[in-house]
């Protein structure tokens, strides 16, 4: 059964002053909490059992808006980050919650958003479920700017409806790109991550890199023959943002705003996802939407059980 984990931690300091005194990921994305975002993604896979990493600082901040899950139908556990020290330190704090079975992480501060995402997250976790052949995935999505991001070079694969490509490189901010293949914050492994991200070696910045993780995958020969690393391209239709800027975090918001406003529609609704997951029931529906009845959020989830009647 594979287990999630959302990395929250860091200063957040491209940020400040704002997250002087709020965590990001707690920050706004037009009508939800950042948070809401990554958690709707692995709600999406099916996941249940989460681990969020956060600061010290932050702990209790997270645990007092999203306490234990039950509301959504899932399991929150929390660790924290002493400091930031690489995204692949995320498997070693949460050695003990992932045990031996496979693990997805999102980045705290990534969006996900497109037709039939759902159908990419749940091929993803079959890839890494495959006793027979497990094997990592990673999400790329085609930038205009590669050379700001960790990019995979690839070559199209066997992928079952999906666009799936076998990784031929991965390289990390280069200054002359092999491809426009951005490598973004949503990563699945196979059972084990934990004690491969333990023999990755810090980078001169004193870092675990997730990229130095993911080229072991990509080194390591599958049972079939092939790597140990596969890309599900998120192609044309879908939205990876970023809220690390004033600028994408401004972006963010009205993306969002403009698909709910436009579509009539929410995004990252985390009791819309459970309920429709068969998670919580009707009634568990109804009460969250006469707590919150007053804005919007409140009154879809009201006309959401109205439509299932």
């Amino acid at each position: 059964m594979t287990k999630g984990i959302i990395l929250a931690g860091g200063s957040g300091s491209r940020l400040w002053p704002i997250t002087k005194g709020v965590s990001k990921q707690l920050l706004p994305v037009y009508d939800k909490p950042m948070c809401f975002f990554p958690l709707s993604v692995l709600m999406l896979a099916g996941i249940r059992d989460i681990l969020i990493i956060t600061t010290p600082e932050d702990s209790e901040s997270f645990s007092r808006l999203l306490g234990d899950g039950s509301q959504f139908g899932i399991n929150l556990t929390y660790a924290v980050q002493p400091k930031p020290e690489g995204l692949a330190q995320a498997f070693i704090i949460g050695e003990g919650f992932i045990g031996d079975d496979p693990v997805c992480m999102v980045l705290g501060d990534n969006i996900f958003h497109g037709p039939g995402l759902s159908k990419k997250l749940l091929f993803a976790k079959s890839i890494v479920e495959d006793e027979a052949n497990p094997r990592a995935v990673v999400f790329g999505y085609e930038v205009s700017d590669p050379e700001r991001y960790g990019v995979a070079e690839v070559t199209r694969n066997s992928g079952k409806g999906n666009t799936l490509y076998s990784v031929i490189s991965l390289e990390e901010k280069p200054q002359e790109p092999k491809s426009n293949i951005a490598v973004t914050g949503l990563y699945f492994y196979p059972k084990g991550v934990s004690k491969i991200a333990k023999s990755i070696k810090p980078s001169e910045r004193g870092e675990l890199e997730i990229t130095e993780l993911n080229k072991h995958y990509n080194t390591t020969i599958a049972n079939d023959g092939g790597t140990m690393l596969d890309l599900i391209l998120l192609d044309r239709g879908y939205a990876w943002l970023d809220t690390g800027t004033f600028e994408s975090l401004l972006d963010a918001s009205n993306y969002v705003k403009t698909i709910e406003v436009r579509q009539g529609l929410q995004v990252a609704c985390l009791e819309e996802i459970a309920y429709l997951n068969k998670w919580i029931t009707k009634a568990e529906v109804e009460q969250a939407g006469e707590i919150m009845k007053k804005n919007n959020y409140g009154k879809y989830l009201l006309n959401l059980i109205s439509k299932k009647k």
